[in-house]
């Protein structure tokens, strides 16, 4: 093996060994799926509809859509998604709990979207004026991401201030 090929080699193991220390600080709950396209090998084409609970404040679930590439590819886990979601979170419970003081902006969720630099992010965001929780949806890529996104809110009542670091 010549040095270029070992050095191929090192980098596709140094991204890999970065993948799986990254935390993941929370797993989806696929709840359903559609199929959007046939596929005659592997998987079709969907899209799935997943539930990620707050790992911060017990009551509040984020429902995520989003498009999952099938076909052999997708099958396996080599292909790349595509960066549209859609997120809708919700107070389900009677009352939230905080586990502990929120950051103002924090990345809540991340998911890979490809076998290596894609990633789907839900960010939480504490609105303090309007005691709000404001979550936001995005990809990202290494080299560029993609500016499509969408936002969602979960009010919280008044007479449960959100802690703050």
């Amino acid at each position: 093996m010549n040095h270029q090929a070992r050095a191929l080699v090192g980098a596709i193991f140094s991204v890999f060994a970065f993948a799986a220390a990254v935390p993941h600080v929370a797993s989806a709950e696929e709840l359903a799926d559609v199929s959007t396209a046939f596929r005659w090998l592997g998987k079709n084409d969907r899209v799935v509809i997943e539930a990620y609970d707050d790992p911060k404040v017990q009551g509040v679930t984020c429902y995520v859509s989003r498009a999952r590439t099938g076909g052999v590819k997708g099958t396996v886990g080599l292909a790349e998604d595509k960066s549209e979601a859609s997120i809708a979170c919700r107070q389900v419970r009677p009352a939230l709990q905080f586990q502990e003081k929120l950051p103002v902006q924090e990345d809540v969720f991340s998911e890979r979207m490809s076998i290596l630099f894609k990633r789907l992010h839900v960010v939480r965001v504490v609105d303090t004026k309007r005691n709000t929780l404001v979550y936001l949806t995005y990809s990202d890529k290494l080299i560029d991401g993609s500016p499509m996104n969408a936002v969602t809110a979960v009010p919280v009542a008044a007479s449960t201030p959100i802690p703050v670091k």
